[in-house]
């Protein structure tokens, strides 16, 4: 397994992922542009996983000077219980932690049990004492 920065050259391979793996959600915010944007926002922090030439996973992470934040940890259905997600994640904490951030957050879905499953059996702890609130600043209800 190969694992490095995840690149703008990769996002239409990792675009086409999001839209085909079970569980995921793509939103209007995962669109090419989007992820063009944030990775130029946290450049080196997002990682990608291939095995042999095939993507295998990938996170996005990034910071906001505080708090680090992965998103869309994917691992393609046949890659998965290989270590991939668990390197990834070392892999996008170990950059996180390099560029000062000393915790970080991941948002999971209600009904992804393998996800919750999955970052629980981590050691990540779940949250009850805060809820996350959102708004739509522009664009459409799926922004």
């Amino acid at each position: 397994m190969k694992i490095s920065s995840l690149e703008t050259r990769h996002l239409p391979t990792v675009v086409a992922a999001l839209a085909v793996v079970p569980g995921v959600r793509q939103r209007d915010a995962d669109s090419l542009p989007a992820l063009e944007r944030y990775l130029l926002r946290n450049p080196n922090l997002s990682v990608i996983a291939y095995m042999g030439r095939s993507l295998a996973g990938f996170v996005l992470s990034g910071h906001d000077g505080r708090r680090g934040y992965l998103n869309h940890l994917i691992v393609l259905p046949e890659f998965r219980r290989r270590g991939v997600a668990t390197r990834l994640v070392e892999s996008a904490l170990d950059r996180l932690h390099k560029a000062g951030i000393s915790k970080a957050h991941v948002d999971v879905l209600e009904e992804n049990d393998v996800a919750q499953a999955f970052w629980s059996q981590a050691g990540w702890q779940q949250r009850d004492d805060i809820h996350r609130f959102s708004v739509v600043i522009s664009g459409g209800v799926n922004a």
